[in-house]
């Protein structure tokens, strides 16, 4: 399958999602032997993507990344860990994780709307702010994809 070619893959979307037994198999895989996925939610998949993480891995918790992982100060300091750019939901972003032989594997951010800020400035009419902290998280995600 093409996603063994890909050391980071990138999941977002609303609502539902759905991935059949043989994506499950492939998916697990991929994270077992070093693969990265960053899912961010972009409104209303939570309750979705927390089923399917479960499906992936039914013995691992996906557990609050805590805010002195690298992830969060690799390139750029996030020392309170996420930023929140889009407001869907009231309270904090929260960055979740499922941690294999201790490295995060899947990255899962809820309440922020990381993506958001890498789309054209028109579509969500982010600040500038907001989109360079967007762009900077995305940076130090993709950099502790490529080197842990």
């Amino acid at each position: 399958p093409e996603i063994f070619s890909h050391p980071f893959v990138f999941v977002t979307g609303h609502g539902n999602i759905v991935f059949s037994e043989e994506e499950i198999k492939n998916i697990r895989r991929y994270l077992e032997n070093g693969g990265f996925i960053y899912v961010d939610d972009d409104y209303g998949m939570d309750e979705y993507i927390r089923r399917e993480i479960m499906r992936i891995f039914p013995s691992r918790k996906l557990v609050e990344v805590p805010f002195d992982h690298p992830i969060y100060h690799i390139f750029y300091d996030f020392p309170q860990g996420l930023p929140k750019i889009h407001e869907h939901y009231k309270g904090p972003p929260k960055g979740y994780g499922i941690f294999m032989d201790g490295r995060l594997a899947l990255f899962y951010t809820y309440n922020t709307n990381i993506s958001d800020g890498w789309a054209d400035p028109e579509v969500h009419r982010d600040p500038p702010l907001k989109r360079e902290l967007a762009i900077k998280m995305g940076i130090n995600i993709l950099l502790y994809a490529l080197t842990y």
